[in-house]
C-alpha cells in the first residue's frame, strides 16, 4: 500500500510541478505579449526616443531572469520552442540597446523615411480615412525624433558610410512637391468608397490637403536639411563595420543573430560560400554548355545582361509576366504541401516613390485581421535591369512556394502557438526558405527553359556570393569595387542590381548571410530526412514539419525534423 501512497504522491507532485512550470512560461508569455512600450493614440507612427531602448532592455532582462527559474525539461514541445524563441528575441532587445542601434535607423534601400512610404495605403472606410490622417500628423514628431536620435549617433560615430547615400535625394525630393494633391501621400484620397457621402468626401479631402501642406512636406524639407547638411558631410568613409570602435564584436553579434546560432564566424562563413560558389559555378557552365554558347562565362552573363529577349518595355508586361508564373506555382503547391493558407496574395509593381532604391522584389505580408491580402511587390522601375529568366526565381521566393505560404500559415496556426510566435520574422528561417522555394521551383517545373534555370542558378548564386561579399566588407576590410566585380564576375545581376544590392550589404552588416544559411540548413534537413527514412520519406510530410510550428531558429528546426525522423522509423 506503502508503495501505491508513494507513487500518487510522485504522479500528484509531477503533475502539480508540471502545471506550475506551464502557467509560469504562460504568465511570462502573456507579460511579454500584453506589454506596450507606448500608447498608439498617442504616437501612430511609434514612439521614438533615447528612452525607449533601455526601457525595452530593462523588461527584457527582467522577463530573462524570469525564464531563467523555469525547467525546461518540464515544458512540453510547443512550450520548449516557445521558451527558446522569447529568450532569442528578449536577447536581441538587450542587444539592440547594448550595441546602440537604435541610433542607426537608417540603410540602402530602408530608413525611418523611407518606411513612411508604407503608410500609403487604400482608405475602404472612414475609420481607415481617420487613422491615415493622424498618421500623417505625426510625421512632423516622427521625423524630429528620429533627427535627436541620430544626432546622438553622430557624435557618437554611428554613422552609415556615404557611399551607400548615392541618388539618395531622391528619397526626399519626391516628396517636396508645389502641389500637396500631387503627393503620394495624397493618394489614396484619390479614390475614396462610393459609399462616402459627396460632405464625407469633400471634409477628407480638405483635411489631407491641409495636413500634407502642413506636416507632411514641411518634414521632408526637414529631412533634406538634415541629410544635406548634417549627416552626409560626416558620413564615414570605411565602408566595413569592423573598422568601427567595437565594430567586429557587434559584427559577430550580427551573425549570431541573423544565422540564429553561434555555430559560425566570419571566417567560417567566407569559406563557405567560396565552397558554394564554387559549385554552383560548375552548375552554371553546364546550361552555357547546354544552349550552345560558345563565349567566356564572362561573355555569356554579358549576353544575358543585353540581350533584348530577356527584357520587356513596360511595367505592365513584366507585372503579367510575374502574375502568369505565380498561377502556374499555384497549380503545383498541392503535390508538395499538405495544408495551404487561406490568405491570397495579390502581385503588384513596387511604388514608384521607392521604385530607385529598392531591390528587384519583396513580399508585403496580409494583415493579421485578415482584411488585406499579402502583396508579392515587382521592382518595375529601370526595365532594362529587370530580367524576365530570374522571374520565376524571384516569383517562387517572394510569393509561394516562398514568403507568402510561409508568412500566411504562420498567421493562420490560430491557438497552437502564442501571438509573439505568429508576429515573429527571423531571417534565416524566412529567408532561407525563400531561397530553398526557389530550388524547390525547379522540382515543380517552373523553369521552362535553359535561361530560366540559369536565373536560378545565379540567383542562389547571388546569395552564396553574399556569404563571400559580406564577410568580406564587415570582416575583411573589401572596398566596395571589390563587392561590385565579385558579384558582376559571378552572377548574371544586372550592373544597376548589384550596385543596389551591394550598398545594401554595406548598411545592413549580416543580414545578406541568412539566406544561404538557411538554405543549407533545410537542404541538409531534407537529405537527412531522405537517407533515414529511404521509402518513407514524404515530401509533403516534410513540409509540413518545417512549416508546421511557424517561425523557428534553425537550431530549433532541426531538432524538430530529428524528432520527426525518429517517431517516423519507430511507428
Amino acid at each position: 500500500m506503502k508503495q501505491y501512497i508513494v507513487l500518487a504522491i510522485l504522479v500528484l507532485s509531477f503533475a502539480t510541478s508540471r502545471a506550475q512550470q506551464a502557467i509560469s512560461l504562460d504568465s511570462i508569455i502573456s507579460e511579454y505579449q500584453q506589454h506596450r512600450d507606448f500608447d498608439r493614440n498617442e504616437f501612430p507612427l511609434g514612439r521614438n526616443d533615447e528612452q525607449l531602448p533601455k526601457e525595452r532592455a530593462d523588461f527584457a532582462t527582467g522577463l530573462l531572469s524570469k525564464l531563467d527559474k523555469i525547467t525546461v525539461s518540464d515544458l512540453s514541445k510547443g512550450e520548449t520552442i516557445s521558451f527558446k524563441l522569447l529568450r532569442f528575441v528578449l536577447q536581441d532587445q538587450i542587444d539592440e540597446y547594448s550595441y546602440k542601434m537604435y541610433l542607426n535607423p537608417l540603410q540602402a534601400d530602408q530608413g525611418f523615411h523611407l518606411d513612411l512610404n508604407y503608410q500609403v495605403r487604400p482608405i475602404r472606410s472612414y475609420k481607415q480615412a481617420k487613422e491615415y490622417l493622424d498618421r500623417l500628423k505625426a510625421i512632423p514628431y516622427f521625423t524630429d525624433s528620429q533627427f535627436k536620435l541620430m544626432r546622438k549617433g553622430l557624435e557618437q560615430g554611428i554613422v552609415q558610410p556615404l557611399i551607400i547615400f548615392k541618388g539618395y535625394e531622391a528619397s526626399y525630393d519626391t516628396h517636396i512637391v508645389d502641389n500637396p494633391l500631387e503627393s503620394y501621400f495624397y493618394s489614396p484620397f484619390l479614390n475614396l468608397p462610393d459609399s462616402f457621402s459627396q460632405k464625407r468626401k469633400d471634409s477628407l479631402l480638405i483635411a489631407a490637403e491641409q495636413v500634407i501642406s502642413n506636416d507632411v512636406i514641411p518634414s521632408f524639407k526637414k529631412i533634406k536639411t538634415f541629410f544635406e547638411t548634417e549627416y552626409l558631410p560626416i558620413s564615414r568613409e570605411k565602408i566595413g563595420v569592423s573598422a568601427q570602435p567595437g565594430g567586429a564584436d557587434f559584427y559577430q553579434n550580427r551573425i549570431n543573430f541573423y544565422t540564429t546560432s553561434k555555430a559560425y564566424t566570419a571566417k567560417s562563413i567566407h569559406e563557405l560560400g567560396l565552397q558554394e560558389v564554387a559549385r554552383i559555378k560548375t552548375q552554371m557552365k553546364e546550361i552555357i554548355k547546354e544552349v550552345g554558347f560558345t563565349g567566356s562565362f564572362a561573355e555569356f552573363l554579358q549576353f544575358l545582361r543585353t540581350d533584348k529577349q530577356f527584357y520587356v518595355t513596360t511595367g505592365d508586361a513584366l507585372l503579367m509576366h510575374a502574375r502568369d508564373i505565380a498561377k502556374r506555382i499555384d497549380n503545383e503547391l498541392p503535390t508538395y504541401f499538405k495544408k495551404l493558407p487561406r490568405q491570397p496574395y495579390g502581385v503588384i509593381k513596387v511604388p514608384d516613390a521607392i521604385a530607385p532604391k529598392y531591390t528587384t522584389g519583396r513580399y508585403s505580408g496580409s494583415s493579421i485581421n485578415g482584411t488585406q491580402a499579402g502583396h508579392y511587390l515587382v521592382n518595375t522601375y529601370k526595365l532594362d535591369s529587370r530580367t524576365l529568366y530570374t522571374l520565376p526565381a524571384l516569383t517562387a521566393h517572394e510569393a509561394v512556394p516562398g514568403h507568402h505560404l510561409q508568412g500566411a500559415l504562420n498567421q493562420e496556426l490560430g491557438d497552437s502557438i502564442p501571438q509573439f510566435r505568429k508576429n515573429l520574422y527571423l531571417s534565416a528561417y524566412g529567408e532561407g526558405w525563400g531561397l530553398y522555394a526557389e530550388f524547390l521551383a525547379d522540382e515543380m517545373g517552373i523553369y521552362r527553359t535553359p535561361y530560366e534555370k540559369f536565373g536560378q542558378l545565379t540567383y542562389e548564386m547571388w546569395r552564396a556570393c553574399r556569404l563571400v561579399v559580406d564577410t568580406g566588407i564587415h570582416a575583411m576590410g573589401w572596398s566596395r569595387q571589390e563587392v561590385v566585380d565579385y558579384m558582376s564576375q559571378n552572377t548574371a545581376l544586372s550592373i544597376h542590381e548589384i550596385n543596389t544590392e551591394t550598398d545594401r550589404y554595406i548598411g545592413w552588416p549580416g543580414q545578406a548571410l541568412s539566406y544561404k544559411i538557411g538554405e543549407l540548413k533545410i537542404r541538409e534537413l531534407r537529405e537527412r530526412t531522405k537517407k533515414e527514412l529511404g521509402e518513407k520519406f514524404n515530401i509533403r510530410d516534410f513540409h509540413e514539419v518545417i512549416l508546421g510550428a511557424g517561425t523557428v531558429t534553425l537550431p530549433i528546426l532541426e531538432e524538430q525534423v530529428d524528432a520527426y525522423i525518429d517517431k517516423t522509423i519507430k511507428s
